[in-house]
């Protein structure tokens, strides 16, 4: 039951009574509804803005729940660097180097992936930069992964052929003289019997009666066997396989030829003093990976600690060389 209004009328000081029309009613309650729908509007705006709703809490909760699986999934994946870069380490340092195998390069084993696109994908997210860089991260872990698993194939590989490898390395003197008192000449800088003036000598010589037999010093395969090379006169280049060869020079006569398979100990020939030489005698030399280098590290199969010793003394002093 709607209330009815009156109002005082000042001429008249009677009371009258109001009359609403209809008009007038519906543009009240217009008012009424406009002014509410506006403050709930603004309610509404603020709300949002400063209060979460139930689902968007839910997703925060979730968004944070994996932001925090990737934190840890990058710890742990720092682990992994950690316990990988020590397997590479030994790998290259410890099992590469007793099987006489080179390390694997860094450009190999850090190299990076192709194609800037790659992680296009991860982009247009708020946490696109977390995704991406652990993504890449995992990417590169697992490529390195993959590569140091395939060394340690080779690794194995080597590891059942050691027996070869250890057949196949220079490990014997060329000669069999255990007379140490008759080796004048060593690695390094030495006076040159010729023309007097300081020269690297980049072998061993061995002197020795002329025809004296001369042996390889491991397995391998003839790849010279003439006297093409100056100054060597007759002598003889031995491929072993794992990055070694070794040369024979000054030879009286070569006992082998190009090609043949040779083991350690078998006659290959005979000392003499061809060549750039000054008497008889054998100049030995080891090539490592293309390098010369001293001799007097693979003797380890035919000397004692004592003999190895004093071949060490004698092999330092600063003497001048038979070539």
């Amino acid at each position: 039951m709607s209330k009815v209004k009156y109002r005082f009328n000042t001429k008249s000081l009677t009371y009258e009574k109001v009359k609403v029309t209809f008009r007038e009613r519906m543009l009240r309650l217009l008012s009424y509804l406009a002014t509410g729908s506006v403050f709930a509007a603004i309610t509404i705006a603020l709300a949002y803005k400063f209060l979460d709703s139930p689902k968007e809490k839910q997703l925060k909760r979730e968004i944070a729940a994996l932001q925090l699986q990737y934190d840890l999934l990058n710890k742990k994946m720092t682990k992994v660097d950690y316990v990988l870069a020590d397997l590479q380490d030994r790998d290259d340092n410890i099992y590469r180097v007793i099987f006489e195998a080179e390390p694997i390069s860094n450009s190999i084993r850090k190299a990076g992936f192709g194609g800037s696109d790659r992680y296009s994908s991860l982009e247009g997210f708020d946490n696109s930069q977390l995704m991406k860089e652990t993504t890449e991260r995992l990417d590169r872990i697992t490529k390195q992964l993959y590569i140091q698993s395939k060394s340690f194939d080779e690794v194995v590989k080597m590891a059942k052929n050691k027996k070869q490898l250890l057949a196949s390395i220079p490990a014997i003197m060329p000669l069999n003289n255990k007379d140490l008192k008759h080796l004048p000449s060593g690695y390094g800088w030495r006076t040159h019997p010729i023309y007097k003036t300081q020269e690297f000598h980049p072998g061993m010589d061995f002197t020795a009666e002329q025809g004296t037999p001369i042996y390889a010093t491991g397995d391998g395969t003839v790849e010279v066997a003439d006297a093409s090379a100056q100054g060597y006169g007759n002598h003889v280049v031995i491929n072993h396989g794992y990055g070694y060869q070794t040369l024979y020079g000054h030879m009286s006569k070569i006992a082998t030829k190009p090609g043949k398979q040779v083991k350690r100990g078998e006659l290959i020939g005979y000392v003499g003093s061809t060549g750039m030489s000054t008497g008889p005698h054998v100049h030995y030399e080891v090539i490592k990976n293309g390098e010369k280098v001293n001799p007097i590290n693979f003797y380890y199969n035919d000397l004692t600690p004592e003999e190895y010793q004093i071949m060490l003394e004698l092999s330092s002093r600063s003497t001048q060389s038979f070539d």
